[in-house]
């Protein structure tokens, strides 16, 4: 029976499942589609699945997505930062931030237009896995800069290794300045 565990952002959930090890290695699951669904109160059809691989002091997103994603890091040590960027939220601008490695391994549900993140912070390479519920088009909703001074997410990760898109990603401030007037 999975144990899943509500955030303090609506639509990100925690998803752990019992581990069964031996001498041999271990057996999870990573989730079932019926107890996650009773949680969020509507079908997660999955119709396409991603894998990454990202090297030592890579930092991918803030990527916030138009579908839902179960996110799973398969191997290595990963810090995950996930971000409300939904400017209609009453969370917006919160930071939830995870753990992942070899003691800790775990599945995230990440709803639609929250914003996804992750960071390799141990020396071998994270094998990321998401399954998703929508066909990837090129779209992306919203990315925002990883080192967004507004969502202050302090990352473990020394002269970060990122893609050219992601260092010319918005700050949250410029893409919703509304929000931050006072």
């Amino acid at each position: 029976m999975a144990n899943i565990k509500e955030t303090s952002i609506k639509g990100l959930l925690i998803l752990e499942r019992p581990t069964f090890a031996d001498n041999r290695g271990f057996f999870r699951e990573v989730f079932h589609a019926d107890e996650l669904e009773s949680v969020i109160g509507q079908p997660f059809k999955i119709v396409q699945v991603n894998h990454s691989r990202s090297v030592a002091g890579v930092i991918r997103g803030i990527h916030a997505d138009t579908w839902n994603k179960l996110v799973y890091p398969v191997s290595g040590s990963a810090f995950a930062a996930i971000a409300d960027v939904r400017p209609d939220s009453p969370t917006f601008g919160k930071v939830e931030t995870f753990t992942f490695d070899e003691d800790h391994r775990y599945g995230l549900f990440i709803s639609k237009n929250l914003g996804n993140s992750m960071g390799v912070i141990g020396p071998a390479p994270v094998n990321y896995f998401y399954l998703v519920d929508d066909y990837f088009r090129g779209q992306t909703a919203v990315s925002v800069i990883y080192n967004d001074p507004d969502l202050n997410i302090n990352w473990p990760v020394a002269n970060p290794i990122l893609s050219d898109k992601d260092l010319k990603n918005p700050t949250l401030r410029s893409l919703y300045p509304e929000k931050f007037k006072s």
